[in-house]
């Protein structure tokens, strides 16, 4: 998605601010080698990467590719469907245009609903969500008043699917069905980037990139938690109980893990430069932590607050996502291809 400019007014007020938490005595920086046994490919794939998503119910990963950085318009915009094992491309989908000026509906952030076999995504310079069909491809519609949509997250569940909306500082609930609008929380100030959901409660929790703290959403308050985090969260991830969250830390290269009881970072873990994209692996607790500027992907013991294994990527890493089995999928921006494609990663972790 179009790169982020931090908000100067860091101090502006919001409608609930907690304590930071105690001084934090960093970790060793980030030096290990990739984890003996850990298996990594690489492909390239099409220019414009952003985000994936792995479809369990049709085996497939999904992912955004948008061409044209702002002010400059959208050239092109394609949902592509991959094979995960092979990393072959097996169809892509280019995003529609609009019929009043012709400009595209360009995709970034993307998830899944193996629920409905549906593929949601943000189209971040149009300040909308968008549905596609996981089976045929077709565009089925688009949803406006996501300013600045970040990121989305499925809660099959539920059949909720939550949008992070930067421009305005909310996270926006929908049916996943009807595809309506079925809740709104707004935090002043806030600048709310990654999301994540247990899907065990429902309860939601949002990146806030500006005022560096997790948004907590539940069903069972209107008003919602504001914790703590590091400096810059682009991206949060959750453990597998839902009692600790985890974020890529932009502006220390950190990765912060976060106790969501107590409402405190309990370790601050460096990573590498440019920390950007976090991922849990729910059946080993193993944290990845995309370093962007770095050039790399850390694997993370939260808690010993050790990084066990470093993956060396092709310049720009943008986004993670890892399988319960452990195979995890990095895409880049580095234009490395033969034709200037940008790259998938493959790193399938070694058992534990």
């Amino acid at each position: 998605m179009p790169t982020l400019t931090r908000r100067v007014h860091r101090a502006a007020a919001a409608a609930v601010v907690l304590a930071a938490a105690g001084v934090l005595t960093p970790a060793a920086p980030a030096t290990a080698a990739p984890a003996t046994g850990t298996s990594v490919t690489s492909a390239p794939l099409v220019a414009g990467l952003y985000q994936s998503a792995y479809s369990e119910r049709n085996d497939a990963l999904w992912a955004t590719a948008s061409v044209g950085q702002p002010p400059a318009a959208v050239t092109r915009s394609r949902l592509v469907r991959l094979d995960p094992d092979t990393l072959e491309v097996e169809a892509a989908y280019d995003a529609p245009q609009d019929p009043r000026d012709g400009t595209i509906e360009a995709v970034y952030g993307i998830d899944v609903d193996d629920e409905h076999n549906t593929v949601w995504v943000t189209n971040t310079r149009d300040d909308s969500v968008a549905v596609y069909s996981q089976r045929t491809g077709r565009h089925l519609a688009t949803v406006p008043g996501v300013a600045h949509a970040r990121e989305v997250v499925v809660d099959e569940k539920r059949n909720l699917v939550w949008a992070t909306a930067y421009g305005s500082g909310s996270v926006v609930a929908f049916d996943s069905r009807t595809y309506e609008e079925v809740r709104r929380v707004t935090v002043e100030g806030a600048g709310p980037t990654g999301l994540a959901v247990d899907e065990r409660t429902g309860a939601v929790h949002a990146a806030d990139f500006t005022h560096d703290r997790v948004i907590r959403i539940t069903s069972r308050s209107a008003v919602p938690r504001l914790i703590p985090t590091g400096d810059g969260p682009l991206s949060v991830s959750l453990s597998a109980d839902g009692r600790t969250a985890y974020t890529a830390d932009q502006g220390a290269g950190t990765v912060s893990v976060v106790d969501l009881r107590a409402g405190e970072v309990t370790r601050s873990i460096p990573t590498g430069e440019g920390a950007k994209s976090v991922a849990t692996h729910p059946r080993s607790g193993r944290v990845l932590v995309v370093n962007r500027l770095a050039g790399s992907v850390s694997v993370v013991a939260p808690r010993t607050g050790t990084v066990t294994g470093t993956v060396v990527t092709a310049a720009l890493p943008n986004h993670v996502q890892v399988r319960d089995d452990g195979t995890a999928y990095v895409l880049d921006k580095s234009a490395s291809g033969p034709d200037g494609e940008d790259r998938v990663t493959r790193i399938v972790l070694a058992a534990r």
